[in-house]
């Protein structure tokens, strides 16, 4: 495998590269008998085209490679969906360049060729195929709405990170449970949600998303909308980054960055410093500590670090939640159920025609009680 790098202040908007480089792009080529170039950004579907023409090999580009390796991976329908709608997406601006050489069989001026007419084909079998997907993922994300909507009185932390941080490894440590764990990119693309033990003191959920990764393509993000809100309606976020890697901070960022755009960025996170078995450098874990207080250092592989990392969480717990006594008529059916599915109920009284109970309920779940229009008046809280 060979690569070529070029520092360029403006991309060449027809063909990206320089002539010369091209040239010694296509020299390359022709010496090593490569049969595919794969360009570390996004192409425009001519630029992809005219870079094909002139090499005379297949080219794809960053989001294309992406697209295949989550295809490589999917399992599950609903990720089989996701991936397959984001391919058509991704290939739907590209079908005129796979056409162009029977266009050129028009048999006069104004007349429709064979190539157009199966061009015009193929685009309305893809439209046909993308509305279908949406309105199969539509369903799919319905069906996850209903899940989170019964897990709703109870903490979920949801696992972000880089792909290949070892989320699925500390997944499977946690919850006991037997997850596909491999040294590859994206081999999770299906979030699950299993229940942590946490020794029985508390009620705890914890999801494993997709890993996410830098220059993600956009239509990737939004085909996989139902499984990123998983991020986003969580509780707290548990960042896991890969301790043993070069570029630490760099990865940081980008997850960071992802977070902002799926709308999770202010979500209170826990950083984790994942397989320090493969590490021993107490400057790095220092350093680390400094930038960010409160981190962890586990390795799901051997387990060390789990211990603590548990009790942090069941901190954490704890801090998310309060206990306060809540008034309603005893007769406002939709109140009182509304107060039993958000509040883990201690007690209850009457008090005056008045139905009294005593709880714990998650802090950010109070305003629920008001925006509702629900008719309780809040009597104490306890921090």
């Amino acid at each position: 495998m060979a690569e070529v790098i070029q520092a360029r202040d403006h991309i060449n908007p027809g063909h990206v590269f320089g002539e010369g480089k091209l040239r010694e792009l296509k020299q390359l080529c022709l010496e090593h008998n490569v049969l595919l170039v794969i360009f570390d950004g996004e192409l425009s579907p001519s630029q992809q085209e005219k870079l094909e023409g002139i090499l005379d090999i297949a080219v794809i580009d960053r989001p294309a490679l992406i697209l295949d390796i989550f295809a490589r991976h999917a399992r599950s329908r609903e990720a089989k969906t996701q991936v397959q709608l984001a391919q058509l997406e991704y290939l739907f601006p590209r079908l005129a360049g796979h056409w162009t050489h029977l266009e050129r069989q028009e048999s006069a001026i104004g007349a429709r060729g064979p190539g157009e007419t199966q061009l015009e084909t193929d685009r309305r079998m893809v439209q046909k195929k993308i509305s279908e997907l949406k309105k199969n993922l539509v369903k799919i994300d319905r069906t996850r709405d209903t899940q989170r909507k019964r897990r709703s009185n109870v903490i979920n932390f949801c696992l972000v990170g880089y792909t290949n941080a070892g989320k699925s490894s500390l997944f499977s440590t946690l919850t006991r449970n037997k997850t596909l764990v491999a040294d590859r990119l994206f081999v999770t693309l299906d979030s699950k949600t299993r229940r942590v033990d946490l020794e029985g003191k508390i009620e705890m959920l914890l999801t494993d998303t997709i890993g996410f990764i830098k220059k993600l393509p956009v239509n990737l993000v939004a085909s996989f909308k139902s499984t990123l809100k998983e991020t986003s309606a969580a509780d707290m976020l548990i960042h896991v980054v890969d301790f043993s890697v070069d570029d630490i901070e760099e990865k940081i960022a980008t997850v960071h960055k992802v977070l902002a755009d799926i709308g999770a960025g202010d979500l209170k996170r826990l950083i984790i410093f994942n397989k320090i078995d493969l590490v021993n450098n107490p400057d790095l874990r220092r350093n680390m500590l400094l930038n960010y207080p409160g981190c962890r250092f586990v390795s799901a592989k051997t387990g060390e670090g789990i211990d603590l990392l548990k009790e942090t969480l069941e901190n954490a717990c704890a801090g998310l939640y309060t206990e306060l006594e809540v008034k309603t008529p005893e007769n406002d059916a939709k109140t009182i159920a509304l107060i039993s599915k958000l509040m883990q109920i201690f007690s209850s009284s009457l008090e005056n025609g008045n139905l009294v109970l005593r709880g714990k309920i998650l802090k950010i779940d109070i305003p629920k009680l008001e925006k509702e229009g629900v008719r309780v008046e809040v009597v104490k809280r306890i921090s």
